[in-house]
């Protein structure tokens, strides 16, 4: 109504999307979030329960476990969620929540009882004037201008196809694989054991010194290290891998044969304790799971090991006939993962042997790389501002008059 414009239109809402990886959250009108922090949190003792951002992650201390509040990209542990909330709203975006307006994104399969859960935490907690809860497909599909869509996000945690139509998830087309973020760094984990390369996580080094490739490293370690837990240990190991294999990996343009893999230009990278070693075949080879799961390493995981193309054809071969063209030609890549050189190309090619050869497929990368790490929050931030859909906010007083379930009438 003009009433909820006329109220707080002038006052920007505020955009939250929360990953499995990285919690997105910022201004709407804005073309890019505010904070982007890890998911992941320190805890603490009574006076802080959580140690929350990247800078207090990389500060060790004694025993501290690290915890998210997300299971299968859903709100799990609220307690978590708050103190992020609060964090955000306090140390990232400095205002006052009730002041704002916030739209929220969640994943396409979230559970009502969640979604009940989180509406009334932003309204008894958080006191918001108005509230919107909307799924991260059809707000990537928003980011690249389309309300009609098939979008393949592979995070850290899992790879789904869904399938978005008229701005309607199309629930029963939703397909998932474990294929992803954490299943390549598994497979780089071993990797590096049977190349005998130890990862020093950076919270040990005190200094290091320049060496040859291959030489041992020369780094001094850190005095009075706190004896940190090993989820802590673990989670910094993860964070040197992540940035070896963004500097490393690329994906080939087509299933890459011995040969293919042994022309493969190397690649050098320095760990933190200043060890420098060659990546060559290990490029291309650690991330053809994703497009040929054939005979990998499988004890790593669990479920259907679907390859990225059959994940997307599983997914618009259970929607109807007439819809399915139209997702052929609008496939949006969302998640990290996807930005690995190559993928695009690789899935496109796929994706074209997978269809007849008069349908016309096209993978839509979008602008630049951000974009596609932040689609679902760009995509919040679009809709937020836009003039005609102020309208469809949950006000603070239906939701006195109504109590929860209004997001079930409001944002189905």
């Amino acid at each position: 109504s003009s009433g909820i414009n006329a109220e707080y239109g002038e006052v920007g809402a505020v955009c939250f999307d929360i990953g499995s990886h990285t919690v997105r959250a910022g201004f709407a009108g804005e073309d890019a979030p505010k904070a982007n922090i890890p998911t992941h949190m320190l805890t603490g003792d009574e006076s802080t329960k959580y140690h929350i951002g990247t800078n207090a992650l990389s500060f060790p201390r004694e025993k501290a476990e690290v915890v998210m509040p997300l299971k299968d990209g859903m709100i799990e542990n609220w307690e978590q969620c708050e103190a992020m909330l609060d964090y955000i709203y306090t140390k990232c975006l400095s205002v006052d929540s009730a002041e704002h307006p916030a739209m929220m994104s969640e994943v396409a399969w979230n559970r009502p009882a969640i979604r009940h859960k989180t509406c009334e935490m932003m309204f008894e907690k958080y006191n918001v004037p108005a509230f919107f809860l909307c799924k991260n497909a059809v707000l990537a599909a928003f980011a690249s201008g389309r309300s009609t869509a098939l979008v393949l996000d592979t995070g850290s945690v899992q790879t789904t196809a869904i399938p978005v139509h008229d701005g309607y998830v199309l629930q029963h087309g939703i397909v998932k694989s474990p294929l992803a973020g954490n299943f390549l760094a598994a497979q780089m984990r071993e990797h590096l054991k049977e190349q005998k390369i130890e990862v020093v996580p950076t919270y040990k080094i005190a200094a290091k010194e320049a060496v040859k490739e291959g030489e041992p490293p020369k780094w001094t370690a850190k005095k009075n290290v706190p004896a940190v837990s090993s989820s802590y240990h673990n989670y910094m190991v993860d964070m040197v891998i992540e940035d070896l294999m963004q500097h490393v990996l690329q994906v080939h343009d087509r299933p890459a044969s011995d040969e293919d893999l042994n022309m493969i230009p190397a690649n050098s990278y320095e760990f933190p304790n200043g060890y420098s070693a060659m990546f060559g075949a290990e490029r291309n080879k650690n991330p053809e799971p994703l497009f040929d799961p054939i005979g990998t390493n499988l004890r790593i995981l669990g479920g259907d090991m679907l390859a990225m193309q059959h994940v997307v054809s599983s997914s618009i071969s259970m929607c109807d006939v007439d819809v399915r063209p139209s997702l052929w030609s609008n496939i949006i890549l969302a998640g990290g993962t996807t930005l690995m050189s190559g993928f695009s190309e690789r899935l496109t090619t796929e994706c074209a042997a997978k269809t007849t050869s008069s349908m016309k497929v096209k993978v839509v990368t979008g602008g630049n790389t951000s974009d596609r790490i932040f689609s679902a929050w760009v995509g919040a931030s679009i809709l937020a501002s836009l003039g005609n859909f102020q309208e469809l906010w949950i006000s603070k007083q239906e939701y006195e008059e109504e109590g929860k379930l209004v997001i079930d009438r409001k944002c189905p």
